[in-house]
């Protein structure tokens, strides 16, 4: 019965995550995670001890702690400073397309994806429109580089958070071996963006713009920029990360000049409460034969590779997202007989599969939903560029892992 009721809330669950929405209720995937956590407990499928010992801390503490130094560095005016300088010296089309890629992909890869698609998007806005060109291909960059260039680390996005904790990979080992698949995967973006909308960077027009500082705080930047590096230094040099990420927010809340009020509300608490709730759901289902049959059905489409575990985690990411699509593969990942690598292109796969469609990920639907009230991007139009680019970085990253 407790098995029946634990794979009955576990399929309730994912049901909601996949559609978004429970149909005819005002309840979110964050509000499907909670209920679902709660019925395993109501179930007796866990007790609240096991409950408690469910939820993986070191990535709460992590996502936490990189949510409160991005929320500095973002009320500082760095991210917005940098992309500034960057989009007013690119002087051709596809020089300015180039410089977003770069941009939202580097700073994706320490500073979290979602980050850079809410500083980036206004400021793509303004600038296409200040040079009347079509923003979709520009916005269409910022949302993909972005994805692609949060593979390179970690600190990149939830996801990769999440399998370094579970995994113990070191983050200048994981570092190693996917930010090559960043790099390819940034090249990439540029050359299929440029290919389905030759029209916009066939003519190669000189761009001309005025000169325009935005506001920052220096102080507040310097202490951010300072701390960090710091961050990233210690991050290399091997201290667990989680450690360090909130040590550093820590340190960044020690101001007089922002009020504590600016900072909290950059949080994302609902994603910080969506991870608990969804580590709590899949303990309920571990404790089911599902784990055991996940195991077999992985022997034989030979999981273990990587082409066929990064088809298998692209589609459950498209279906499900891709946090809780890691999840899944949280209790046999370690059964194989190499779980580093599992662990690799498991985090490969599930975030460069968030490109497929505009559903695929938290950072596409925020470039969408910030650019709405001027550009209307739709499924199909994201799509022309997001299905041919997942193909071939998901390809590229099979080749380069293997």
């Amino acid at each position: 019965m407790r098995q029946s009721a634990a794979l009955l809330i576990f399929g309730a669950t994912y049901l909601v995550l996949a559609i978004g929405r429970l149909p005819g209720f005002r309840v979110d995937r964050t509000g499907a995670a909670i209920i679902g956590a709660s019925l395993m407990l109501a179930a007796n499928v866990l007790t609240v001890e096991e409950a408690y010992a469910a939820i993986n801390y070191d990535t709460i503490m992590l996502l936490f702690g990189m949510m409160i130094v991005v929320a500095n560095l973002r009320l500082s005016g760095f991210f917005t400073l940098v992309s500034a300088w960057v989009v007013e010296h690119a002087h051709r089309p596809l020089v300015l397309l180039g410089g977003i890629v770069l941009v939202a992909g580097v700073f994706s890869a320490f500073f979290v994806n979602d980050t850079m698609c809410l500083v980036l998007t206004p400021l793509v806005l303004e600038i296409t429109g200040r040079l009347r060109r079509n923003p979709v291909p520009y916005l269409l960059a910022v949302a993909m580089a972005s994805n692609v260039g949060s593979v390179a680390t970690v600190t990149g996005n939830p996801q990769n958070m999440m399998i370094g904790s579970f995994s113990g990979i070191p983050y200048r080992a994981f570092a190693g071996a996917l930010a090559p698949v960043a790099a390819v995967g940034l090249a990439l973006t540029v050359a299929v963006i440029a290919l389905v909308y030759r029209d916009e960077f066939r003519i190669e027009n000189i761009l001309q713009l005025e000169h325009h500082r935005p506001r920052v705080q220096r102080a507040l930047m310097l202490k951010s920029l300072a701390v960090s590096a710091a961050m990233i230094v210690f991050f290399f040099s091997g201290w667990p990360v989680s450690k360090v990420s909130v040590v550093a927010a820590a340190v960044l809340l020690v101001t007089r000049r922002v009020k504590p009020e600016r900072i909290y509300r950059e949080i994302d608490w609902s994603l910080l409460v969506l991870f608990i709730g969804l580590f709590i759901v899949i303990a309920g289902v571990e404790k089911t034969p599902l784990a055991a049959d996940l195991f077999t059905t992985a022997g034989r489409y030979h999981l273990e590779r990587t082409g066929p575990m990064s088809v298998f985690a692209a589609l459950l990411s498209n279906l499900v997202s891709n946090v809780p699509a890691v999840l899944v593969f949280k209790g046999f990942v370690p059964h194989l007989p190499d779980a580093a690598h599992a662990w690799l292109t498991l985090a490969m796969s599930s975030t460069l599969a968030g490109n497929l469609t505009v559903l695929g990920s938290v950072a596409n639907l925020i470039v969408v939903q910030k650019a709405h009230h001027e550009v209307k991007i739709s499924f199909w139009e994201y799509a022309r560029a997001g299905v041919p680019l997942t193909v071939v970085t998901i390809a590229a990253g099979v080749w380069l892992l293997h």
